[in-house]
């Protein structure tokens, strides 16, 4: 097996669409406003402090809706979970740890303030681990999916 097809690869069960679903339809949605609503793309990279927030929003927007939609679908999973673990440990290294230091914030409200990002975090791990699961084009393409008879059912194995 070379290095395409291992990165293709699956073994997952296919409740792992859920985890899909989730982590890909948040990503490709928020992509999306920051192209739609500037509160949640120019106007609030401006106030984290970003170097040029009209490129960087749209940069980062771009890169959440494409690798999105790939983890939707479940294509090249594992390529595109990488820039979007990279944009999520920077969302919480600029906006969720600096609340540690504010005296109005502090811990808990870190802690609830990041809930959605840690989830993230996970998903986004659990995917790089196990793949994109028989219910995806990659299984279907690497002879893992449903059609393969490679993949398992909902009921085959807990996640």
């Amino acid at each position: 097996m070379n290095r395409f097809q291992r990165l293709r690869s699956t073994r997952a069960p296919a409740a792992t669409m859920l985890i899909r679903l989730s982590v890909g339809l948040i990503f490709f949605t928020q992509g999306m406003l920051k192209f739609t609503d500037p509160q949640w793309g120019v106007l609030r990279f401006t106030k984290i402090g970003f170097p040029y927030p009209d490129f960087t929003a749209h940069f980062v927007g771009a890169f959440e809706v494409i690798c999105g939609f790939l983890i939707l679908v479940g294509l090249l999973l594992r390529l595109a979970s990488v820039p979007l673990l990279i944009i999520n440990l920077t969302a919480i290294a600029t906006t969720k740890i600096p609340e540690l230091f504010r005296p109005e914030q502090g811990f808990w409200f870190m802690v609830s303030d990041g809930r959605t990002d840690f989830a993230m975090f996970t998903g986004i791990l659990f995917l790089l681990a196990v793949g994109a699961g028989p219910w995806s084009i990659d299984a279907a393409a690497s002879g893992d999916g449903m059609a393969g008879g490679g993949g398992r059912t909902l009921g085959d194995d807990a996640i």
